[in-house]
């Protein structure tokens, strides 16, 4: 064993380190559904900024720093509380923010989100079959987002009005009606944050042909 680990030590040193840096620093997160369309879709690998919001200590939720602060407008991968699974959704309010939605339409602190209506499309559900979808813009303040949602299809079109408790956040799909967040998984602890997603590394159309996308690769998720 000793000499095994001698002969080995190289590669050893480097697995410890690559896992400190992908626990730590920096990650990449395929993306496995449709909770993020039309901004991020099924067969995407987006980069995660670690260091975004908080310095950890590595394998670990334990807070060693505050490095940054979220913000609303954000595309965060975080642990879910209901399952520990690493979802990714969009960072919509933040701790003291009374937020409620009316009719899939979101208020924060009393004002009404602007929606600007883009264009009617069919998306691909895998396996031959599809769904007519609505592509709109959503403006609160200077935070501005396309998102989707889905006529035939509204699993939460209201709550509210909450208020997001100290230290916790409400996130939710881009794909309104087809999005397990926080309507159903609760507000989100910021310890559980693991980083902001920033940028597309490489696509591929795993729904279709698995051939990738180029056109997406290295895309800016700002």
């Amino acid at each position: 064993m000793t000499n095994w680990l001698r002969e080995n030590r190289g590669f050893i040193v480097f697995i410890l380190l690559f896992g400190v840096f992908r626990t730590a620093i920096a990650d990449w997160n395929p993306i496995p559904s449709g909770s993020m369309r039309p901004n991020l879709l099924e067969g995407d690998v987006v980069f995660v900024n670690r260091l975004a919001y908080d310095l950890k200590l590595p394998l670990t939720d334990v807070i060693l720093a505050h490095l940054g602060e979220p913000r609303r407008g954000d595309i965060v991968t975080f642990t879910s509380p209901a399952d520990g699974k690493r979802l990714i959704k969009r960072l919509v309010a933040l701790p003291g923010d009374l937020v409620e939605m009316r009719d899939k339409q979101l208020l924060i602190n009393g004002v009404k989100a602007d929606y600007k209506m883009l264009d009617a499309a069919i998306e691909p559900m895998g396996d031959g079959a599809s769904l007519p979808v609505l592509h709109l813009t959503e403006r609160w303040g200077n935070d501005q987002r396309s998102i989707q949602w889905l006529p035939e299809l509204s699993r939460a079109s209201g709550f509210g009005p909450v208020v997001i408790p100290r230290d916790q956040f409400l996130m939710l799909g881009d794909n309104r009606d087809n999005s397990a967040d926080s309507r159903y998984i609760g507000f989100i602890p910021r310890q559980a944050l693991i980083g902001r997603a920033e940028r597309i590394l490489v696509s591929a159309a795993i729904l279709d042909d698995w051939m990738p996308r180029i056109g997406r690769f290295g895309k800016s998720l700002y």
